[in-house]
Formats: C-alpha cells, sequence, structure tokens
C-alpha cells in the first residue's frame, strides 16, 4: 500500500511538472503579449501557441482528476478551502481562451486592445496563482483537525507566498520569451531573447532570495534532507540548470534555452516534492498535515488507476509529441490559422 501511496504522490506530480511545462510556454507568450505594439507581432505570438494552448491545459484537468481520485480529502481540502482564489483562476482562463478565438475576428482598434488586454492579463492572474499555492504548500496552511482551511482569501496571500509567486510569474515569463525566440524570426526573436534575458536575471535573483527566506523561516524543509542526504544533489542540480539557462540565453540559443528552462522546471517541482513529502497539503500543525499517507483511496483504487495510467499515459505522450512535431518550425505573419 505504501508503496502505491509514493507512487501516486510522484505521479501528480510528474503531471503538474507536464502542465507547468507546456502551459507555462503559453501563459508566458500571455505575459510577453503588451509589450510588442505591432498588431503583425501580436498575431504571431496567437499563432505561436494556437495548435497547442487547449492541450496544454488538459494536463491541468488531468491532474486534478488524479488528484479527486488518489487523494480525495486533499482534492476537498484544496478545492473547498482555496476556492476563491480557484475561481479567480478560472475565470482569467476563460477570459484568456476567449480572447484567443475572437481576438481577431474584427479589425478595429478597440476591440483588439481590449482582447489583448483580456488575453495578457488572463495569463498574469494564473501564473502568479499557481506560484502563490506553491509558497502556501510550502510555508503551511492553517488546516483543522478535519482538513479544512481556515484563513480566507486573503490569508492566502502572505508575504512568503507572494514572494514565490513572484518567481513562479518570472518563471513563466522566461519560459514563454524563450518559446518565441525559437518560434518566430527576426525583429519579434529578437526582442523575445531579449526579454528573455531581463527575466532570466529576475528569475535567478528571486530564487535565490526565496532560497533563503525559506532556510531563515521553513526549517522544516530540511528534514527530509537530514533523513536522505542523497537529496543534496537536487539544489545542487537547481543552481547548475539556472547557470546553464543563463549561459544559453546569454550565448542567444533559443531553442536549447528553451529546453533547459523546461529541465530547470522540473528540478524545481523535485525541490517542493522534496521539501514537504509525504504531505501533499501541509498544515501549520505538521500533525495536521495532509499526507500521502492518511489521505490516499483504497488499495484496489490505487491499483486500478496505476494500470490505467501504465496503458493510457503512452497514448497521451505519443498523441503530444505528434502535435508539436506537426505544428515545428517558425511561425509568420502570413501562416493561416490564429491571428490571420
Amino acid at each position: 500500500m505504501m508503496t502505491l501511496q509514493i507512487v501516486w504522490f510522484l505521479l501528480v506530480g510528474v503531471l503538474l511538472v507536464g502542465y507547468a511545462v507546456l502551459d507555462g510556454f503559453d501563459l508566458g507568450v500571455g505575459l510577453w503579449h503588451l509589450f510588442t505594439k505591432k498588431d503583425e507581432h501580436r498575431r504571431v505570438l496567437l499563432r505561436s501557441i494556437g495548435p497547442f494552448w487547449d492541450g496544454n491545459e488538459v494536463w491541468l484537468i488531468t491532474g486534478g482528476g488524479a488528484l479527486f481520485a488518489a487523494f480525495p480529502p486533499v482534492y476537498a481540502s484544496v478545492f473547498s478551502g482555496f476556492y476563491l482564489a480557484l475561481f479567480l483562476v478560472l475565470m482569467a482562463l476563460i477570459f484568456r481562451a476567449v480572447a484567443i478565438e475572437f481576438r481577431s475576428q474584427e479589425e478595429g482598434k478597440r476591440w483588439r486592445n481590449f482582447f489583448d488586454w483580456a488575453f495578457s492579463i488572463g495569463s498574469l492572474v494564473p501564473a502568479l496563482v499557481y506560484g502563490v499555492a506553491i509558497g502556501n504548500l510550502l510555508g503551511g496552511v492553517p488546516l483543522d483537525a478535519g482538513g479544512d482551511y481556515h484563513g480566507g482569501l486573503f490569508g492566502l496571500l502572505n508575504p512568503y507566498a507572494l514572494l514565490i509567486g513572484v518567481v513562479g510569474l518570472m518563471m513563466f515569463a522566461t519560459h514563454g520569451a524563450l518559446w518565441i525566440g525559437f518560434k518566430t524570426e527576426g525583429e519579434l526573436s529578437e526582442k523575445a531573447l531579449n526579454w528573455a534575458r531581463i527575466a532570466f536575471f529576475a528569475y535567478a535573483g528571486l530564487f535565490v532570495l526565496a532560497a533563503v527566506v525559506s532556510l531563515a523561516t521553513q526549517p522544516q524543509h530540511l528534514e527530509n534532507y537530514k533523513e536522505m542526504p542523497v537529496l543534496w544533489i537536487l539544489p545542487v542540480l537547481a543552481l547548475a540548470g539556472f547557470a546553464v539557462l543563463g549561459l544559453l540565453i546569454l550565448k542567444r540559443r533559443a531553442f536549447h534555452a528553451f529546453l533547459a528552462s523546461a529541465a530547470l522546471i522540473a528540478l524545481l517541482f523535485l525541490l517542493v516534492a522534496a521539501a514537504i513529502f509525504p504531505a501533499l497539503v501541509p498544515a501549520v500543525d505538521p500533525k495536521l498535515s495532509l499526507t500521502a499517507f492518511n489521505s490516499s483511496s483504497s488499495k484496489l483504487t490505487l491499483s486500478w488507476m496505476l494500470g490505467i495510467a501504465i496503458v493510457g499515459m503512452p497514448f497521451v505522450l505519443g498523441y503530444t509529441v505528434w502535435v508539436y512535431r506537426s505544428f515545428a518550425g517558425v511561425v509568420k505573419a502570413d501562416d493561416e490559422g490564429y491571428g490571420h
């Protein structure tokens, strides 16, 4: 039973990593959308994510479904206690989707400006809130004995969580700028690489600050490292990942930097997992935390789900690879698709 619980802790994490890497770049594209004034450039940005953005969001839905089936008390606690925050994210994603579809349906400047703002704000809110959510998990959530959250929306917006939220925002901004850098050409690509450099320095600096603050204020993060010293390889790899990413950005190698950014995102999620395991929702009082061991479904449920995952995941991964290969290459203003 314990093995299945650990496996599902990791599988939920894999789904969240997949979402952060894939939807992270198109959220990042939205963050930069208003930084270019040319309508042609904005149309190219939409076309660069057009074939992918809705499929990328499926990873989040799948992650939520897996959480519901594998760890029902965690799902109940998160989706009820964080209801307002999740509602804000949902509304932002709806506005964002509508903006992508409707922005270029009319030629009017006011029409397009309205949906340009909707697209960017609809990208900003989720990118920030996701990081704030991670910050609250790292800092501990005020749960009662029944696993219910007590604190309200503003309780989630504490300084530590906001710091982690801004780190996540810069992570997505860097990731998105690198996507633009290798999916476009000419002036827009050059702009994007400049954006990536600016965002990266903010990303790296804020990460270091967050690490220092975490070590000073969240000593519980080191408990697993004390028990398993091999875990220290993760922060070492993360620092190396930042160094490699920064070097590739400075050399303006957009595609390789994008791959390095994706790997670094996965590493940072591993750091979070190593800090909080076995908790899925760490509580301020550790005894009240919802963990992989006290919040899981039955052995039968976890076993059947694992079988379905083993059969289904290759199809999902194969389809994802096929889509990205089918729409590989540089996007141009005169291409068919979004933003015509």
